[in-house]
């Protein structure tokens, strides 16, 4: 870790700010105390000296010479001194102390004053008050301030340590929180770079605390799982094509080649030709639900979405695959069920609903039955389609909603493995999740979402009846 990285990070950065902030705020705050308590001690001794001077008013000459001379005897070491000088700051009384220490004279009437004076060899801070009295004399009354200077001096001395600390202690906290970010966004590029290295397993480290660098990695997490997904899926895709078009390929090469070699009559060449027409247009319509997978997973169509009523659409799809059901003698039908309006894409809903009713007509035998349901209550709705058919392993029921997947016993049944993959892209984008569960007997599978998508523009009855050509 390098000071330079230290100094550039956002918690560093702003606990100094802070830090400089709330330091500013203490100084003056400080200073504000400071001033204040002086001027509190001064304001007292002030109050003190002018209420001492009160008593000597109307004293005469003998009376006043006996309480300074009382006064003297009490304090010996000149703490409070009190002196009278006459004319021309002559020294009449009191404590032993001359004009010339403080120039008395050049002092204001009753206006507090500081004055300093020599005391074993140091100068001792003294606040005094001077009075006129008849006879052009003055009265001196003073008071040693050196207590009330120690206090002020212990009083700044404290806050300016104080201050150092609260500095030392507020850089303290800002190094460890800029070393802490640090660590983080460490950790963070580590990662990174192992995942455009490749790794896509590879997630950015978290602490699990509500922190502005924990929220974006959780984002950041999710937002990898997604491309993770998705980059397996394409890989999947990718491995499937390979190997599902392989087949139709193979055969269709093969045929073209043995048509080649063979010297055989127009006709013969006109079943080649048309064997190859048909292989071709299963590859082309395995590309195109591909291609339409890809557009429903992209959100595209939600452009076009309007309030469309789930049980018309059930009932077109019902009518439209009815007679495909009684030629192969399977009964179709339509079960009562609630009035469901969503916000939707009634072409989409109709394909989505269309493959899995043609994927149960492909899997229930003859005799079987089929059931088109919709269903809603206070918190979801959809629609439900259950078969007496073989039914969906519980192991594969995930699987058969990738593309291209096909279960072993659907191998040589007609189909791309595309269906439930474009079913389940329908569901996604309408907000709505793919159920399969077992039928007892069969398969029954259920796309589920929650109660009245709709628009606040649309109301309820504007509903768009969908037509199976569509």
């Amino acid at each position: 870790m390098r000071l330079t990285d230290l100094r550039r990070t956002s918690s560093f950065r702003l606990a100094v700010l802070f830090l400089l902030l709330f330091g500013t705020a203490a100084a003056l705050l400080c200073m504000f105390l400071y001033m204040q308590t002086r001027n509190y001690l001064d304001q007292r001794a002030d109050q003190v000296l002018l209420t001492e001077l009160a008593p000597f008013e109307g004293m005469d000459a003998a009376e006043l010479h006996q309480v300074l001379a009382a006064h003297v005897a009490m304090d010996p070491h000149v703490h409070r001194p009190i002196t009278l000088f006459g004319p021309g700051g002559a020294y009449l009384a009191g404590s032993p102390l001359t004009e010339s220490q403080f120039r008395i004279l050049g002092k204001p009437t009753d206006q507090p004053f500081t004055f300093m004076l020599q005391r074993d060899g140091r100068a001792v801070p003294f606040r005094g008050v001077a009075r006129k009295l008849p006879g052009d004399r003055r009265l001196l009354v003073a008071q040693d301030m050196t207590s009330a200077r120690a206090f002020r001096s212990v009083l700044l001395e404290a806050t300016l340590w104080g201050g150092l600390a609260t500095i030392a202690l507020g850089l303290i906290g800002a190094i460890i929180a800029g070393a802490g970010a640090v660590r983080h966004i460490e950790g963070i590029t580590r990662a990174v770079q192992s995942i455009v290295r490749g790794d896509l397993s590879r997630r950015l480290p978290t602490h699990g605390q509500v922190r502005e660098l924990d929220q974006l990695a959780h984002e950041i997490n999710f937002m990898l799982g997604e491309i993770e997904r998705l980059m397996m899926e394409v890989k999947g895709v990718c491995d499937n094509v390979a190997h599902d078009l392989r087949t139709p390929l193979t055969r269709l090469l093969a045929g073209l080649e043995r048509v080649r070699r063979r010297t055989g009559s127009l006709d013969e060449y006109a079943d080649a030709v048309d064997e190859a027409i048909r292989e071709l247009r299963e590859l082309l319509k395995t590309f195109a639900a591909m291609l339409r997978i890809a557009e429903v997973e992209s959100g595209a169509r939600r452009a076009g979405f309007t309030t469309v009523e789930l049980a018309q659409i059930s009932g077109d799809v019902v009518e439209f695959y009815e007679p495909m059901a009684e030629q192969k003698g399977i009964v179709l039908r339509l079960a009562d069920g609630a009035s469901a309006p969503m916000h939707g894409d009634p072409s989409l809903l109709f394909e989505a609903v269309s493959n899995l009713v043609d994927n149960a007509l492909k899997f229930t035998p003859t005799g079987g039955r089929i059931d088109l349901r919709v269903f809603a209550d206070d918190a979801i709705q959809g629609f439900e389609v259950s078969d007496t058919g073989p039914g969906i392993p519980g192991d594969l029921r995930e699987a058969v909603l990738r593309r291209f997947y096909r279960a072993e016993q659907s191998r040589h049944t007609p189909g791309s493995g595309l269906g439930l993959a474009l079913v389940a892209g329908v569901a996604g984008l309408h907000g709505m999740t793919v159920h399969i569960d077992d039928g007892n007997p069969g398969c029954r599978i259920s796309l589920v979402g929650p109660r009245n998508l709709l628009r606040p523009d649309l109301r309820a009855g504007d509903v768009l009846h969908t037509n199976p050509a569509s």
